[in-house]
Formats: C-alpha cells, structure tokens, sequence
C-alpha cells in the first residue's frame, strides 16, 4: 500500500494552516481588510478560502463583473506569503438572477418552488443556473487561474439538497431509462405489482412526495442515486472550466459529517483531494470526550479513504464555539490543539476554520472566528489558533504521509440508505450507524489504524475486513469477500445482513443471501427486541476467544442454523435459549465470524482485542492505552508519526512499547512513559528501522 503522496499543493509542501475569509463584508471597512493581513501572520496562517458566497460582489448585475476587490485581495495575499484557495460561487446565487429566471430556485418534495433566500436554494439541473455558474466560474479561471496567491480550487460549499422541478422530473426518467431500458425491466427491480404499482409510461414516474409515493424502496433508493448522480453531474460542469484554463490547480469541495443525502463515493474520481467540515459536540458528556472522538476519527477516516488514502483537508472547524448547535459550548484549554492534531493523525495535511473573522450582522455574527468582534490578538482563542500554526510549522516531515490501515470497516452509503428505509425489524431505531460506530470504537481504542470504506472497494490489502449490518449485497460482493477469507484474510459480518440486493429486493433462497456459504449459517429469523427487554449470549469456554463468560443483548437477536459453521456463544433466554449466538467459520486459509445478536459493551471491546492478536494487524502502538486515551499512525515507510492524544480532562501516563522515540515537535528524547496533559496531545517519531 502506498505510504506518501504528493503535497495537496506542490508549490506549498508545508502543513496548511488558515480560515474562510469573507473580505466582501468589509470592503466599507478598508482598515480591518489591511489589520486582517497583520493577524494572520500572526496566527501562523498560511492559507485562506476566499470567494465563498461572493456572487453578488462579482457579478452585481447580470452580464457587469466587478474584480477589483478581489484583485486587491489576493495581490496582498501573494505580497505577503499568505495562499488561497480560491471559491467558485454557486453556494448562493443573486438576487437579480432569481428575480430574473424564478426556474434556479429549488422545487420541495411538496412541488413548491422556493423563494429567493437562504442559501444551496439551486436546481442543479436548471439550464439557466448551469450557464450562469459556467460563465462566472470561466471568468474567475481566466482571471485568477494563474496567480500566484491561488493553489487550489473550493467548488461551491456543502452540496447537498434536491430539486423536485420539472426539470429535475424529466432528468429522472431519462436516468432511469438509461439505467433499465425498458418499463418490464424497472417495474421489475421496483417490485411494483404491489399495491397495483405497475408503471405503463416514462411519464408517469414522480420522484418520492409526502403526498405522492414513497412506500415503492426501489424507486426511493434510485431517487437517492439520481441526486447524488446531479450532483456529481453539477460538479463535473463547475470544474470544466476552471481545469480549461489551468489544469495543475487541485480541485475540492467540503463534504459534511456523515451526511446522508449524498453518497461521497461518487465523488472520488471528480475531487484531486477531499476535505470536510468537523464541528463535533465536545464536552458534551462531562469530562470524557471518548466517544465523540471515536466519532469524529470515523469520519476522518472515511474522508481519507475515499481518495484510497492519500492527505485529505480539514477545510472548516471552529476554533471556538459554533452558533447553530442545541448547545454551543466553548472548548476548554487544550481542545484545539487537541482536535486540530486528531485530524493530522488521520491523515489531513491542512487545518483550516470556519471562520477567520465573525461576521458584524446577519446568521453567523455569533458563531466563533479566529478574530473576535474586539478586532485584536489578544484573546484566549487567538492564542490557541496561533499555538496549532506554531507547531504546524514543526510538522513538514508528516505532509504526504499516509496511515498505514491493515483493518477496515465498511460503512456504506447506499447500504445506510436502504437499511433506513427497510420498515422494520425495529421502526423506532434500526441504528446502523451507532452499530457501525462501535465497532469502530473498539478498534480505535486499541490504536488501530482502520480504513472505512464502500463495499465496492478492493479489500486485498487488508488482513481484517468488518462488515456490520451489510443488508444490501451488490452484485460481485459476497464473492470478494469469499475470496478474502479464502486467501487468509478475517471476516466480522453482523445481525441484519446479506438481506437484499442492489435493487433493495430480499434474495431468495435464504438469507444472508450472497454470505451464507463464507459465513456458514442459514438466518431464520430476526428478533427486534423492545427497549426494556434484554437478552444475552453464553459463550463456549471464552469462545476460543478469551471472552468472559456472558454478554448482555439488546435490540436485535437473530435466529440462525449451523450449516458449516461452529458456536462460540448461544443465547441465554427467550425461546431460542441455546440457539447459536456467535459464530466462526473456518474457509480455505481464513474464518468468519458472525455476530448474531447486539451485544452490549464490554463484547466489542473484548472481541476486537482477541481478533487484534490473532490478525496481528498493525497497531499505532504496541502498548495498552488508559481509558480516554486514542493513538494514530502516519508513515512514510522510513519515519514513523505517532500521535498519542488525551480525550479526558484528567491527567492520563501512557507507558510506551520500549522502541526510541523522540518528540516531534521539541526534538527531545522520549522516556519510557508520557505523560499527557488533560486534553492533552504528544507526537513522537522514530525510524522504523531505527
């Protein structure tokens, strides 16, 4: 697996360390415009993201662009060392243009056509907004694609959302015909002989409505799909022409955490590099901040592997607080720098902000910025920002370097979609991806560098692939992951899986479909479990695991036979007490296991700590971390970079696996045990033949 990439920018191989920037709102101000230029030295930022919503500013009237301002901004940038990433506006369109063609504002489910306001408030499909937005972005390539301040492309900001216009309906249908050719072939896979759903013209399909259809799967599972597929299409049209005028320029946009509308998958061939934008909850369960770490180390993950893991950008964080969360609460010392290096663990090679100075009016005048309302350096957050892109600087070694993943879990998007809209076993919560959350967790807390992946990925690289709840198998699935053990490799499949196809229709022939013959078991039933019920599982002498002796479940409870399979754990209670509980199969050079119940903690915990042993995948750390204490990994095949970070707000000492290390930042020798600050975070190197 390849262990260093290229500089997300090639003409800046530093750590990138900067904000959004938003100068348009203070062109009345022109002495906080030259102060801004001072701070951000100041604060160590080397890049900003400019033009982000700035339609109007550049094209006042339609046909009339107005650049100077921009000008004057990016001349200063490139006089001053600072580099942007420079935005194409299509975010929030003027109001002169939703005045002039109502057709660009968005159409609801409920086909009501929005009012002019808000922002993301598009069609993507409308011919008008795709001429609008290729003119500006043409412009903006011709003008800025060559200067010296710009590295790099922001395309719009946040996509997400659907039209339900006529146009969008038109576009639907011919996707659909594309995709199925005939009406025998679609109501087929929509399994519409039911309810007398059968349809007999293109023209009669409407995309999902609260007051229209929403009960046929497969057709809200191909709705899905078709805006993801606009939306990409929309991408695709933004960045032509700015890779017409200078193709060397990276192109990114900023996805968000675990957002469901939109599969980033289909992404990964549009984007040079990804980013996202983090705003976790901390603080938000008194002093242990665990959990919302694993959390967020997910979705960096994830991140990271879309572009098969190379460096990806933290484009937006708060250094602060935000101002749309039920509760904005402030990050106590150390939190920042804390949070800033769980990102460059996991392989982003940029810290950037949301935003560089608040806002004076509007929705975002209280939501945190580097630069406060007082307009100067000495603040408490200023202090911290400026502390990250001190140490930033100390960190060239580790840009370009990957995370060296021998264990994945897949977490995959149109899975999570179908799987939501099953109906049933458990309406009041099915929770796939608290489920895949765990088990991620469990490897997490043992410092195991993981990849997250699509269930499309190759899977050769690893030695542990984990699949919670992998209802939906796609065609060739089951027959990789066969391979995979085959070959040697350790499969974890769970409850709720190898249900239906890509088409959302259950296989025939027993489930779990495509996986019964790697898993060897054959799944009767599903036991959907009421809050208040418990249930548990006895294993076989520790299962050949080391596990305790019982576990308690909940929620879910599958009843399955034995076909080539062996027990290690049975049910405790209920009807089915004895039944098989936890599985292993052993196939070819390989097993797979098969967890058939949800298990309360300790159970992950204890399993992944045997399976760990047993794959001897790699762990960032070969020592036994305290509770609330995380490691990562980052390599370039001769170096290693371990971060070693504190998700408490107590003192933690972390007893070190006796290979020489030094810290990266001081340069200072590393004893036998470090000692964490409360929030705190260590990064130590050592040569990996050293």
């Amino acid at each position: 697996m390849k262990q260093t990439f290229d500089p997300i920018s090639p003409r800046v191989p530093h750590m990138l360390h900067g904000a959004d920037y938003n100068p348009e709102q203070w062109l009345r101000y022109p002495e906080v415009l030259e102060e801004d230029i001072r701070l951000m030295k100041l604060a160590n930022c080397n890049v900003m993201s400019v033009g982000i919503f700035s339609w109007v500013s550049l094209e006042p009237e339609e046909g009339v662009f107005t650049f100077d301002w921009l000008d004057g901004v990016l001349d200063r940038f490139a006089a001053n060392g600072i580099y942007a990433f420079l935005a194409t506006p299509s975010g929030a369109r003027p109001a002169w243009m939703s005045e002039k063609y109502p057709e660009v504002l968005r159409v609801s489910e409920g086909r009501v056509r929005n009012l002019h306001g808000f922002r993301h408030n598009h069609c993507y499909t409308s011919p008008v907004y795709r001429e609008k937005v290729h003119t500006i972005n043409m412009k903006l390539a011709e003008r800025y694609g060559h200067h010296p301040a710009v590295i790099g492309w922001h395309i719009s900001n946040e996509f997400g959302g659907d039209c339900h216009c006529d146009y969008c309906q038109e576009a639907f249908r011919t996707w659909l015909h594309d995709k199925y050719g005939t009406l025998d072939e679609l109501n087929h896979v929509w399994w519409t002989a039911f309810w007398s759903h059968t349809i007999t013209k293109w023209s009669q399909i409407e995309s999902p409505a609260p007051h229209g259809e929403t009960q046929v799967h497969g057709m809200n599972l191909d709705w899905r799909r078709f805006v993801t597929h606009q939306t990409a299409d929309f991408i695709r049209h933004e960045i032509e022409p700015l890779r017409r005028i200078n193709s060397s320029l990276p192109v990114t946009t900023n996805l968000m955490e675990y957002f469901e509308g939109l599969n980033y998958w289909k992404f990964a061939d549009l984007l040079d590099v990804v980013s996202w934008d983090s705003y976790p909850t901390w603080h938000d369960r008194g002093g242990d901040d665990a959990a919302q770490a694993a959390r967020v180390a997910m979705m960096h993950d994830i991140i990271r592997s879309i572009k098969g893991g190379q460096p990806w950008m933290l484009m937006e964080s708060t250094p602060s607080l935000t101002n749309w969360q039920q509760v904005s609460k402030l990050k106590r010392p150390g939190m920042h720098l804390l949070s800033s290096m769980q990102a460059i663990a996991h392989g982003s090679d940029t810290v950037q902000y949301f935003q560089w100075r608040k806002s004076r009016g509007s929705s975002e005048k209280l939501h945190g910025a580097v630069v406060d309302h007082v307009g100067h350096e000495h603040t408490r957050v200023f202090h911290d920002v400026a502390e990250v892109g001190e140490i930033l600087k100390k960190m060239n070694a580790v840009v370009g370097t990957g995370v060296p993943a021998e264990a994945a879990i897949i977490f995959d998007w149109e899975n999570r979609w179908a799987i939501n809209d099953a109906q049933g076993p458990r309406n009041m919560g099915v929770k796939y991806e608290d489920t895949v959350q765990a088990h991620y967790r469990a490897l997490w807390e043992q410092g195991v560098p993981l990849d997250v992946i699509d269930m499309e990925q190759d899977f050769a690289p690893y030695k542990l692939l984990v699949a919670p709840m992998l209802y939906m198998v796609r065609p060739g699935v089951g027959e990789r992951i066969h391979q995979f053990v085959e070959a040697g490799g350790t499969f974890v499949a769970t409850y709720w899986s190898g249900i239906v196809d890509e088409n959302d229709l259950c296989f025939l022939g027993g489930f779990p479909g495509p996986l019964r013959e790697t898993l060897g078991i054959w799944s009767e039933e599903i036991d959907a479990l009421h809050d208040h019920d418990v249930n548990g599982i006895v294993t076989n002498a520790g299962g050949g695991l080391g596990l305790a002796e019982a576990y308690d479940a909940a929620e879910l409870c599958d009843l399955i036979h034995l076909e080539t399979a062996e027990a290690l754990a049975v049910y405790r209670s209920d009807f089915y007490a004895g039944r098989p509980a936890l599985t292993v199969n052993q196939l070819g050079k390989g097993r797979a296991y098969y967890i058939a119940s949800r298990n309360k903690e300790p159970f992950h915990s204890d399993f992944y700590k045997e399976l760990v042993e047993q794959t001897a995948v790699r762990r960032a750390l070969a020592a036994k971390l305290p509770s609330c204490v995380s490691s990562s990994i980052r390599t370039d095949g001769e170096s290693e970079y371990i971060f070693i970070m504190n998700f408490s707000n107590e003192p933690r000492q972390v007893a070190l696996d006796g290979a020489r290390y030094s810290d990266l930042v001081s340069g200072e020798a590393v004893g036998a045990e470090l000692e964490l600050a409360p929030y705190g975070v260590k990064v130590i190197t050592r040569k990996v033949n050293g």
